[in-house]
């Protein structure tokens, strides 16, 4: 506990000293001081759910030669101690779903949580990059999700090439550090750290520590087609259990506003991780995500509505340890993996207010409405998730005279819709529920 109080003391010291340091010679130091408080109100008598947590990250970035460069990053989160959450639900028996994430929730007993996240040599030359080691990529399914006090990190080999107005990436990972957790695993044993829900029999899934990958390859390009007319397309490649391919068409109609169309395609790869059904993780031949967005910028700030349908024949099937879905219809605090069936519906609504001359909120209102399968349906239904309406009010606050500090707070609200069964479980941290997020965070 004393280094972690330490860390946290010295991150503004850092900070101040980047201005007397030679940096051609002792290069960039950086990093993050991050306080959060997290809150989860559930129905009735359910359990609530309260975490406070602090800490952040150091970085440091060295030359070795013009083009060579070095980088490590420290992640740390500690847990003040605000409630157990070993304790669970006395009626579900079941433990805080967001809250345990603040910190290691494979080991909640451990108060403090230390990871060198980063640990990578990156190479340029001209439009290419050439980066070796422990990183943070940033993909529609592989992201690192910040929603959490220590970010979704990876291990391997990422290529970067950027020319006019087309991207090009390549990457081969071969370990994955799921936020959440304290730790580097093999792709595999990544699969499971969070909870599994069903099989398609309607049974527990016993995927974790029973699904076996040694790799993922993930190729990108963004391109222009035509003036105003672009494309993004994705392909992820998981060694033994599914291929996913992405593509994104965005076509820019006027100066206010743009129509944009997602394609998610999924099919099994080898076995789907087992060659015991009851141990499978992708346990079906193939899924697929249809999706349309319209935005509309405007004077009073910029509106969208994006519609996904889930296709009935398979679940939309991604790791959450990996990151969050960048689907179209993908709001904090819920996701549509692990549906069949599915359609979702959202609206949001960005809008900047100057409070005072030296205050301005950033906002985003969202606001969802969800139509799933049967809860008892464990084929399309993989997380007993009932239809619910999702509201989300995300305040980012832009303080002038405080650059470097920005400090954020979400509100969320999910509430069930239509015949739910009368069981805790189909209630308990998914609807019915309030939840608040309020972070500090110290950028340097």
């Amino acid at each position: 506990m004393r280094l972690v109080f330490l860390f946290i003391f010295c991150l503004p010291i850092f900070s101040m000293a980047q201005d007397s340091v030679d940096t051609k010679k002792m290069g960039t130091l950086s990093g993050q001081w991050r306080t959060y408080y997290m809150m989860t109100s559930n129905k009735g008598e359910l359990k609530d759910f309260n975490a406070l947590a602090t800490g952040g990250k150091l970085k440091y970035q060295y030359k070795l030669l013009k083009n060579l460069e070095i980088g490590a990053a420290v992640y740390n989160a500690t847990n003040l101690g605000l409630q157990d959450l070993t304790i669970p639900d006395v009626t579900t028996n079941k433990l805080s779903r967001y809250e345990e994430g603040l910190f290691d929730r494979l080991d909640l007993e451990n108060d403090a949580v230390f990871l060198l996240g980063e640990l990578h040599v990156k190479y340029r030359v001209k439009n290419h990059t050439f980066t070796l080691g422990r990183m943070k990529v940033n993909s529609p399914l592989i992201n690192p999700e910040d929603g959490r006090m220590i970010p979704t990190l990876v291990q391997g080999f990422w290529y970067d090439h950027k020319i006019n107005n087309t991207i090009m990436q390549l990457g081969f990972l071969n370990e994955i550090a799921p936020r959440s957790t304290g730790k580097f695993y093999g792709i595999g044993e990544s699969i499971g750290t969070y909870p599994e829900g069903r099989n398609v029999y309607g049974n527990t899934a016993l995927y974790s520590n029973n699904t076996a990958s040694d790799y993922i390859l993930l190729a990108n390009v963004d391109f222009e087609i035509a003036d105003n007319l672009t494309v993004n397309v994705w392909n992820q490649y998981v060694e033994n259990i599914f291929n996913s391919f992405y593509l994104k068409p965005s076509y820019k109609i006027t100066k206010s506003v743009q129509l944009e169309g997602e394609w998610l395609h999924q099919n099994k790869v080898g076995n789907g991780g087992s060659n015991i059904d009851s141990f499978r993780y992708f346990n079906q031949n193939s899924a697929d995500v249809l999706g349309l967005k319209i935005s509309y910028k405007i004077k009073a700030g910029l509106v969208s509505l994006g519609y996904d349908r889930i296709l009935p024949h398979g679940q939309f099937i991604a790791p959450r340890e990996w990151g969050r879905e960048d689907l179209f219809s993908f709001q904090k605090r819920e996701r549509s993996e692990g549906t069949a069936d599915n359609h979702a519906l959202v609206v949001n609504y960005k809008k900047d207010f100057l409070i005072h001359k030296d205050l301005n909120l950033n906002t985003i209102l969202s606001m969802g409405k969800y139509w799933k399968p049967d809860v008892d349906n464990a084929i399309l239904n993989k997380y007993a998730m009932p239809n619910y309406t999702h509201v989300n009010l995300d305040i980012f606050f832009d303080i002038k005279k405080l650059k470097r500090f920005r400090p954020e707070l979400l509100l969320t609200a999910k509430i069930g819709n239509g015949d739910i069964p009368d069981n805790p479980n189909f209630y308990f941290n998914k609807v019915d529920m309030f939840h608040l997020d309020f972070v500090l965070n110290y950028n340097f």
